[in-house]
């Protein structure tokens, strides 16, 4: 589950003139819908008719369509999914195959706990199908027999990756929904440093977040953590500087219940069933997108003594939100953290 975030913002749109007759930054700002989520964008801009906010999400619609999408046969996960089974196997791009690389990385030192090839199962439960109210019906625990031949098709370690070529054997399928946003953000990011007119971006996609720049007056960027079991509400703010990216993983969107348990998105791939670490929500604040969707995803399945441990082994900082209620992170999000008063 990737939970949105509240970007704290003043709403304008007009250009100052300072005293030295050199313009301020103009603020744009958009609310829409791309990848299947909730886009937030506060772009602060020397030119007033920039049209940078349409162009991001031209940019994560063509991400989506292109490249990540299991389920639209435009993108090249589709066709690398439609390939299983192809003895001949299927030559990645150059930037697909970086993300799997880089996957593969994740899923080695997580032991396992973050796996891009758990579509079978995912698709089994379809918790985002039920849960957007795209299924009609009841919802009924998978069986246990259907369960068990999807993970017999699920496994990082069963791919082959020589060069550029991916080899996945039949009736596997690869799901990067759990660092979708993450690579978004990565993309925004190069977008931002092409434009030199533009100073400053606090951006959200889903439960994951940018920040570029600064604001014209130099504040800090604030960026407020939901509290998973008000979600309305907030456990604290981020304050942050500059560049950062920030991944949250919760139970407590994306889910269903039946007989009063909860079943959620986030699969364990041990087991085939939703995550219980006895965590409710995962933040993750590093760098690089890609890695602040991924750990947050691992962390959140490996829970707080494991989590903290593999977080530390890429240099991201990490906050817990156990079950509970109560609250544990790593020493260096300390810095950065203030809870809710």
């Amino acid at each position: 589950m990737k939970k949105f975030f509240c970007v704290v913002a003043v709403c304008a749109a007009t250009v100052f003139c300072c005293g030295c007759g050199e313009k301020r930054p103009a603020k744009i700002q958009s609310v829409d819908t791309a990848m299947g989520t909730v886009i937030q964008q506060s772009i602060y801009t020397t030119d007033e008719l920039s049209n940078g906010a349409e162009e991001i999400l031209d940019l994560l619609r063509e991400l989506e369509e292109q490249e990540l999408s299991r389920r639209i046969d435009t993108s090249e996960i589709w066709a690398v999914n439609a390939s299983a089974g192809n003895k001949e196997g299927y030559m990645l791009s150059p930037q697909l195959a970086e993300v799997l690389e880089k996957c593969l990385d994740v899923w080695k030192q997580s032991e396992g706990a973050f796996d891009v090839t758990m579509g079978p199962v995912v698709s089994l439960w379809d918790i985002d199908g039920w849960a957007a109210g795209e299924r009609e019906g009841t919802f009924v625990l998978p069986e246990d027999e259907l369960l068990r031949d999807a993970l017999e098709h699920c496994g990082s370690e069963k791919l082959q990756l020589n060069e550029s070529r991916l080899y996945l054997p039949e009736g596997m399928m690869l799901d990067l929904g759990a660092v979708g946003k993450g690579i978004a953000l990565d993309r925004i990011l190069e977008y931002l440093e092409k434009d030199e007119k533009i100073t400053g971006a606090i951006i959200s996609a889903g439960g994951s977040v940018l920040t570029f720049g600064e604001k014209p007056d130099g504040s800090d960027w604030k960026v407020s953590i939901a509290n998973p079991a008000e979600p309305s509400e907030s456990i604290g703010v981020l304050t942050l500087a500059g560049q950062w990216c920030i991944s949250t993983s919760g139970d407590y969107e994306r889910y269903v219940e039946v007989d009063g348990v909860r079943y959620h998105h986030i699969i364990n791939p041990a087991t085939g069933y939703p995550a219980d670490s006895g965590v409710s929500g995962v933040t993750v604040l590093t760098k690089d997108g890609f890695l602040s969707d991924a750990l947050s995803t691992a962390c959140f399945i490996l829970g707080p003594e494991k989590g903290t441990v593999l977080a530390a082994q890429y240099g991201a900082e990490v906050l817990f939100v156990n079950r509970d209620g109560s609250i544990r992170m790593s020493d260096g999000m300390r810095k950065y953290f203030q809870g809710a008063k």
